[in-house]
């Protein structure tokens, strides 16, 4: 075709639809759905129909895809109407990032991007009629000459189309679009929050690089994209490649954190200009994790009006504030907030760079904290029908001729990883748990109670013949852990913290037979929950030699025994004494915990009387702290502590919101504010402050 670009990666340039639509009577309503699979951005005479971006939300589109709907009663026109279609790949048609992953499928892609619109029209006359895509619409290629979700967006403007989205266009050397049937069981309503342009940044610094190419700080790591203006010479290629973090000595930037030797790929945008006059681009079909930006090809020294910082990212409402007296902890929320805006975008990311993927372990760690500060109510309940539509046939492990409908590790997509592990998989348990504590919502426990029953059963499965079960993924990112490199440093034996979180959610498990009135299930489970208590502390609950006290052999494993009620109330003091043993005389005053023992211990520390002790470990400017975290420089909370100064540059993610989980502290212990479980969704709340006062 005429407007194809004479160089394009096959597959992977966006295409570009448009068709006319001709309106003789006076219209009373006028309404668009459109269900991309992939991303798309839609057009009505010139314009862009409503603010989404990167829409629909990502799913198992095999299983479940999502349409919008939008009004368009007041942008028809009497006469003549063009609509226009912009199609990207998004996760959809991502065939290049994780194909050689072992954990991931074979292939990642579903298929080719397809786009099915409708518009409903209603007429004043009480007559109505319908326009939908189909063989006359008119299908091309354009400037978008390749998109890919972690590798960015290439935009040649020589390939422009022009006025393509306005009536009277002429598009005859356009081809017809093509009918295509994907592979597709449902397509619902988006009901939660579209992902949106939220905020611009501007530089906050810039400086040339060792190679003489210009750098720019933005101030703050954040999830989108860069927006340019540039006025260059026709076939110039600005090349923009973003990353988290400087090399060590902050002399140029360092690539290791965002992508490369995880997903393949560089986070790289393109735009070739078409010169002679002022040009201004963002991308449509990409968004990356990033803080700097080393922008090459232009001829002066970049500046605000050049460049600029798009935060991209799902629309969640904030609802929650915490604010004190105390800088460092308004410094840690604020941190803590950043990371978890950055890891929404239509799912719970583990990060916005090197993954995108939605890990149910990250997902529970920080669901709490998420609630305390945002409307998560749709967020949370279209993840849960995400784990839901990526559960699998699945042998169990003790009784290999039972087959269980068990979630991934990762949902929803294609990278997969292996069954979800008990400490992961128990976030198909805990999500509806918390959105019914925060909202007083049983719905959702009623939909999703049999799977949940049935992954319970799942993870019984792997009861040994000390009743504890034989199944764990662990401690996830503490102190210095490289799991090849150092894993003693997850202190943690993993079963043991699979095993608490299996207790906890046996209870919730019993609470949920009782909702939905299943008496024989919730007997089952108060039987499990017992049995495991009994075996959990015959197994586990240790005296630390040449003191006086006991633990459960690390400090995660004693603070999720306290935080989920699992100490015998006799031994209550003395495993609060080895919990703050070793966090004075064998730590120095620091933590060892990882997601999941950093989720709870400030909160148990002050629940028990130690609140000193939790604001000591949460503010010591040493390392391992969170205080540590943020004089190292860093606006997000990485992925894991090392001790940066000696780095060449920190190779692991720095945007992790797993570790945001902590603040729920802030409302829980500090504010003391907690939803009654009898009066579900605030309509009953607690109010119980645990902090230390200080003169």
């Amino acid at each position: 075709m005429k407007n194809q670009p004479a160089k394009k990666v096959k597959g992977f340039a966006a295409s570009y639809f448009r068709n006319e639509l001709k309106i003789d009577k006076k219209i009373e309503n006028a309404q668009v759905y459109i269900c991309g699979l992939g991303y798309y951005e839609l057009f009505l005479n010139g314009e862009k129909v409503g603010d989404h971006v990167l829409d629909p939300a990502p799913s198992n589109y095999n299983k479940q895809a999502y349409y919008v709907n939008y009004d368009i009663t007041k942008q028809l026109q009497s006469g003549k109407n063009a609509f226009g279609i912009i199609l990207g790949n998004g996760f959809y048609g991502q065939n290049i990032s994780w194909k050689r992953d072992p954990e991931s499928e074979k292939d990642m892609a579903y298929g080719p991007p397809t786009v099915k619109c409708l518009v409903k029209l209603q007429y004043t006359d009480g007559t109505s009629s319908d326009f939908y895509t189909d063989e006359q619409w008119k299908e091309a290629t354009g400037p978008i000459v390749f998109n890919n979700i972690y590798g960015g967006d290439t935009y040649d403007a020589n390939f422009e189309l022009g006025n393509w989205t306005s009536v009277g266009f002429n598009d005859t050397t356009w081809g017809n679009a093509k009918i295509a049937s994907p592979k597709l069981r449902t397509i619902s309503a988006q009901q939660m929050p579209a992902i949106k342009k939220l905020k611009e940044l501007a530089p906050t610094r810039v400086f040339k690089g060792t190679d003489g190419e210009w750098i720019v700080d933005f101030g703050q790591n954040i999830a989108g994209w860069v927006k340019i203006n540039v006025e260059e010479k026709k076939g110039q290629l600005i090349d923009i490649i973003t990353t988290e973090a400087l090399l060590t000595n902050g002399k140029d930037i360092f690539k290791g954190s965002t992508g490369g030797g995880a997903n393949g790929m560089t986070q790289v945008y393109k735009y070739i200009c078409k010169g002679n006059d002022l040009e201004s681009w963002e991308p449509k079909f990409s968004y990356h994790g990033f803080r700097y930006a080393k922008i090459k090809g232009i001829s002066r020294k970049p500046d605000a009006d050049m460049i600029k910082a798009v935060l991209v990212a799902t629309d969640i409402q904030e609802t929650g504030s915490f604010s004190s007296s105390d800088e460092l902890l308004n410094k840690m929320h604020d941190i803590s907030k950043w990371t978890i805006v950055d890891n929404v975008h239509g799912i719970p990311e583990d990060c916005p760079h090197r993954e995108k993927c939605g890990w149910l372990g990250d997902a529970h760690a920080f669901c709490e904290y998420a609630l305390y500060n945002y409307d998560m109510y749709d967020f949370y309940k279209k993840y849960m029908e995400d784990i839901k539509t990526q559960m699998r046939p699945t042998k169990g492990h003790n009784n290999p001729e039972l087959k269980f409908q068990v979630p991934t590790m990762i949902a929803p997509g294609k990278r997969t990883s292996t069954y979800a592990k008990i400490d992961w998989g128990v976030a198909t348990m805990y999500l509806p748990w918390y959105n019914y504590k925060f909202y007083g919502d049983d719905e959702i426990v009623k939909d999703y109670y049999e799977p949940m029953k049935g992954l319970t059963d799942f993870y019984l499965n792997f009861k040994g013949e000390n009743g504890i079960m034989q199944d764990g993924m662990g401690d996830w990112c503490p102190p210095l852990w490289d799991r090849r490199k150092n894993p003693s440093a997850m202190e943690c034996d993993p079963i043991i913290s699979a095993n608490a979180y299996f207790y906890d959610v046996l209870g919730i498990m019993e609470k949920f037979a009782k909702m939905n009135n299943d008496a024989v299930y919730e007997a089952k489970m108060k039987k499990e929950k017992e049995a495991l208590l009994k075996a959990f502390n015959q197994q586990f609950l240790v005296d630390i030699p040449n003191t006086k006290h006991k633990w459960y052999q690390s400090q995660t494993a004693t603070v999720q025994a306290l935080q989920f009620n699992m100490v015998p109330a006799a031994e209550i003091e003395t495993v609060v004494n080895g919990l703050v043993h070793n966090i004075v005389e064998v730590k120095g005053g620091h933590h060892s915990t990882g997601i999941h023992g950093n989720r709870y211990i400030y909160t148990v520390l002050s629940k028990y009387g130690k609140a000193d002790l939790a604001y000591q470990i949460l503010t010591t400017p040493d390392f391992p702290s969170q205080t540590y975290v943020m004089n190292s420089g860093f606006t997000t909370w990485p992925e894991r502590q090392f001790i940066w100064e000696e780095m060449e540059g920190p190779s692991n993610s720095l945007n992790h919101p797993m570790h945001s989980g902590f603040a729920a502290y802030f409302y829980e212990s500090l504010g003391g504010i907690q939803s009654s479980t009898e009066k579900a969704g605030f309509k009953q709340f607690i109010v119980n402050p645990n902090f230390q006062v200080r003169f």
